[in-house]
């Protein structure tokens, strides 16, 4: 394996763990009947893959319009 996977896989690998830690735990300690807590857990799924989905978009369109992007900044 390359360097890059690596480094891409270790900050995968901690942001999915401060995700679990400081989202989902939470979110599942908040309550005391099991059915509510499957709910807090699939929406705090919901959101995770909501903003992760944001997230390569906005990536994906910085690098299609990148050549218009950095001549901004030239």
């Amino acid at each position: 394996m390359s360097l890059d996977v690596l480094i891409f896989g270790g900050a995968g690998l901690i942001s999915l763990l401060a995700f679990v830690t400081l989202i989902l735990v939470p979110a599942i300690g908040s309550f005391g009947r099991a059915w509510e807590k499957v709910a807090a857990a699939a929406l705090s799924l919901i959101v995770l893959i909501a903003l992760a989905a944001i997230g390569v978009a906005a990536g994906v369109t910085i690098v299609y319009y990148w050549d218009d992007i950095s001549t901004i900044f030239a």
